[in-house]
């Protein structure tokens, strides 16, 4: 479960994506699998959190880890970058 607190010690991922409509849920659908697939599963791992726009142009990803060592490895991960690329 996400949490904001003023003194965590967390490290919080935030990406704002900017697609066409017609592209937003599969966007979402990929985030979706990244997750589930591959980094749920990824040590320092605590949560993520999907957004999509009313108006069909963006997409939020707001994911959180323990520490920053913890998201830089997982930013070092050959399976995560296969996800990651997709995104692009």
């Amino acid at each position: 479960m996400t949490t904001i607190t003023p003194h965590a010690k967390q490290c919080t991922l935030i990406n704002v994506f900017t697609v066409s409509p017609e592209r937003q849920q599969e966007l979402i659908d990929t985030l979706v699998a990244a997750t589930e697939q591959v980094i749920r599963a990824l040590p320092g791992f605590i949560s993520a959190n999907i957004h999509k726009s009313v108006d069909g142009v963006r997409v939020t990803n707001y994911a959180q880890w323990e520490n920053a060592t913890a998201l830089q490895a997982m930013l070092g991960n050959p399976e995560a970058n296969a996800h990651i690329e997709k995104c692009r």
